[in-house]
């Protein structure tokens, strides 16, 4: 093996070194009163609505109960006000401001961290009727979820920061390492954001730190420097002509393209200048529009920011009337703040915030794998099944003779004797009868709902590569809906209904809104029809629904969800688990 092929061997071992350690370090304070400066003094987490917040605290609550969190901290949620959607930068604003009011004086000595977990997640329906920030992760007795991981993989920075507020999002996770003796310091003026050694298409689609220039040619781990000004998803060119492109100087990089960027993820802001956002919530508020917490607030920053972004929406994905205005009242007023950036160079981020991503990273990554230790049976019970090396199992109870197929994921399920699961299939909360066959590439999710008074099941069935999200304005336009490679047309068809007959519950049509889904009181015959349903199109086969059956969208279904049945699903889960593990 030749010395680079060594060296970035040597990057890895130092990921999984350092990734174990702060497991172990949070796992030391997983049900125990922590000290202070020794973790968080709040943890906030952000939610799309009421509905949302009151899910998230339950479950948080639900944690603590079960000494999953360390206690002795303020966990708290925050929603974003009703009406408009204002982005995870108007919802850092009213998060601020939400700490302000609670905590007053005190609030200039605390370390915060609030991490964005609002929004439908559309494209990783799983996570739509709990939340992004409680995906279940194979790690860790009991199991693992995303608000754990990220709290285990910051462990080590309230140690070392200022008072303030560290910013992230609910959907990524972020590994690296530093030599032994140093550490991430958060502590200097204005914002200090991580930055990770990225390929350059990578760039195109993330946020670009273009550096001020230094004569240290040595290469290190960990690199504390100052940002002239940030790019938000440039092109290649403008990299280019910015500066922002590096030369690989050594194989230590865990990237082997001979270009690199230097790509954000999460961020810190010392209290000061976390009042100066303040300031921009009472200049612009009530919000009406979207602010994003990294193109809007970085690219302000820096001796080298100009107002030019300001006009450029073109990665806005609603463009609202007032934008412009509102970016240039936030330039105005963050003009002249420092950007310092750590540059971690022994790092990895990975986004888990499509369905593909999600199967990817928890069976195909044999990266991520490694580095975080994941696991392809996590916190479940049951024979081995017959599956693949690269599938995986979280939550869950399985009898005998179940088999999965490569890449597929089953989650908060109960799969019945001599169940079969495809390739590249999800299955998450669902209860599956015995024998049952469930094809390749499919996405299932069963969800309790309550409407009249009366509870029921929803089993909601989707293709891998569906994509929930495409809306068309006119039922004449169904062909242009597909769901598992079919237009929406003929699947109803298959299933004896007529076309004049399908609905959609909300103002546009498209798979999220369409009324596809039948109603059971039995979640197992939930399961069941709506996995007739799927086989009928894939084999072009007809299956006739019941007369007079209520059908439901999974925009509808969220909306009546019935929280704590879900929740019940997931504790006999647990029961289960526990008392045969």
């Amino acid at each position: 093996m030749d010395s680079g092929a060594n060296i970035n061997k040597n990057c890895v071992q130092k990921l999984q070194m350092a990734t174990k350690e702060k497991l172990r370090k949070f796992n030391s304070l997983r049900g125990r009163d922590v000290a202070c400066g020794e973790f968080w003094d709040a943890v906030v987490v952000t939610s799309a609505d009421e509905r949302q917040k009151d899910a998230y605290e339950l479950q948080i609550k639900e944690k603590v109960d079960r000494k999953e969190l360390p206690f002795g901290v303020h966990y708290k949620v925050f929603s974003d006000p009703p009406g408009y959607k204002i982005g995870n930068g108007g919802s850092t604003l009213y998060a601020l401001q939400h700490l302000s009011d609670i905590f007053g004086k005190t609030l200039c000595r605390m370390r915060v961290i609030m991490i964005h977990a609002g929004g439908s997640s559309q494209r990783l329906p799983s996570a739509s009727a709990l939340g992004k920030i409680f995906t279940a992760v194979p790690l860790g007795e009991p199991l693992y979820q995303m608000l754990e991981l990220k709290l285990a993989m910051y462990v080590d920075f309230p140690n070392h920061m200022k008072p303030g507020v560290l910013v992230t999002c609910a959907d990524d996770i972020e590994l690296y390492s530093i030599a032994e003796g140093e550490r991430v310091a958060l502590d200097k003026p204005g914002f200090t954001a991580l930055a990770h050694p990225s390929p350059l298409s990578i760039g195109t689609t993330h946020g670009v730190f273009v550096l001020k220039p230094t004569e240290d040619a040595e290469w290190s781990e960990m690199e504390n420097r100052t940002c002239l000004r940030f790019l938000h998803k440039p092109s290649i060119e403008t990299m280019r002509d910015t500066g922002a492109v590096f030369q690989r100087r050594s194989d230590c990089f865990p990237l082997s393209d001979a270009e690199f960027v230097y790509t954000d993820s999460t961020y810190y802001v010392d209290f000061d200048t976390s009042q100066r956002l303040l300031g921009i919530l009472k200049e612009v508020a009530p919000l009406e529009c979207e602010i994003d917490a990294y193109g809007d607030f970085l690219q302000a920053l820096g001796p080298l920011a100009s107002i030019e972004y300001t006009r450029n929406t073109a990665n806005v994905t609603k463009e609202d009337d007032g934008l412009v205005e509102i970016r240039q009242k936030i330039f105005r007023l963050l003009r002249g703040t420092p950007l310092n950036v750590v540059l971690l160079n022994n790092s990895k981020f990975y986004h888990l915030g499509t369905t593909r991503e999600y199967l990817f990273h928890l069976t195909g990554d044999d990266a991520l794998r490694s580095e975080l230790g994941v696991l392809s049976s996590a916190f479940s019970v049951g024979p081995d099944p017959k599956t693949d090396a690269t599938s995986c199992v979280m939550h869950s109870v399985l009898k005998p003779n179940c088999s999965l197929g490569a890449g597929s994921v089953v989650e908060y399920s109960r799969l019945g004797e001599g169940v079969s699961v495809g390739r590249d299939s999800v299955l998450s909360s669902c209860w599956v009868n015995p024998g049952s066959s469930v094809p390749d590439g499919v996405f299932m999710h069963s969800l309790c709902v309550t409407q009249q008074n009366r509870s029921g099941f929803v089993t909601v069935a989707f293709g891998i590569d569906d994509n929930l999200k495409r809306c068309v304005k006119a039922s004449a336009s169904l062909d242009s809906l597909t769901l598992f490679g079919v237009t929406l047309e003929a699947c109803v068809t298959f299933w004896g209904l007529d076309c004049h007959d399908l609905k959609f519950s909300g103002d546009v049509s498209s798979l999220w809104t369409a009324c596809l889904f039948p109603v059971y009181e039995d979640q197992e015959r939930s399961f069941s029809v709506s996995l007739s349903m799927l086989q009928a199109v894939l084999d072009r086969c007809p299956f006739t629904l019941p007369k007079d059956l209520k059908l439901i969208s999974m925009h509808e279904a969220l909306q009546c969800k019935n929280l704590k049945e879900m929740l019940n699903f997931r504790k006999g889960l647990y029961h289960d688990i526990t008392q045969r593990s």
